[in-house]
């Protein structure tokens, strides 16, 4: 899998990081406490969209009064204690990032969460040295499934799309990374278990955990 790559640019939430199972209980806190119910979709209309373009489609959906960077404040504050404390990482993943830097091969992380959250879970578990570039999907013109933060970053490690090789652990992710010319591994989640099938069909590789890549038992799709 890591054959002829210079660059590993990850997405962060459910794929770096165990952390997507925090945003349903922030979503239903959040709206009960403005007598509004999460509907049922809410987390597949969202997916791939920038924080951002995120506050702006929650705002319009549902008739919010705050601003789109207040909503975006809320948020980090709802947030910021358990990736601070409570968000570990992926099986095999903190093993595979000393793996790349000995192999020489820089890393990055493109995402669609904010640049807060991503400093908080970095510090906590004490990665900031294996990560050469973070990219927000709120720095491009469009969040996923469009290319843009992956080409950004990498653009910002020098190296070309199809060199790059990505990890993600939903559909929207999984296509910005084809979209932007590069290789794709898709990470297993039990956020996204319903959307396997749909994982398998769009990406290269499939892993359950990193050690996968290193022991190359990883699945060829």
């Amino acid at each position: 899998m890591l054959e002829n790559i210079q660059s590993v640019i990850f997405d962060l939430d459910g794929t770096l990081v165990d952390s997507m199972w925090l945003w349903h209980d922030i979503d239903v806190e959040f709206l009960e406490q403005r007598g509004l119910a999460l509907p049922e979709t809410y987390q597949h209309d969202i997916e791939g969209m920038s924080f951002t373009e995120t506050a702006v489609y929650t705002k319009e959906l549902f008739c919010l009064g705050e601003s789109v960077e207040e909503l975006k404040s809320i948020w980090n504050r709802m947030a910021y204690e358990k990736y601070s404390n409570e968000v570990p990482f992926k099986p095999g993943a903190e093993t595979f990032l000393r793996h790349c830097r000995q192999q020489g091969i820089t890393l990055g992380i493109a995402t669609s969460n904010s640049k807060e959250l991503v400093g908080a879970v970095i510090n906590a578990l004490r990665f900031q040295a294996d990560i050469q570039e973070i990219v927000t999907a709120c720095e491009v013109a469009h969040g996923k499934p469009a290319p843009d933060v992956y080409l950004e970053a990498a653009k910002r490690l020098s190296t070309s799309p199809e060199r790059c090789l990505v990890f993600e652990d939903v559909p929207m992710g999984i296509r910005a990374g084809k979209n932007a010319g590069m290789r794709v591994c898709a990470v297993e989640d039990s956020f996204s278990a319903h959307q396997e099938n749909e994982k398998r069909r769009l990406a290269d590789y499939y892993i359950t955990s990193y050690e996968q890549v290193l022991d190359n038992t990883y699945e060829i799709l």
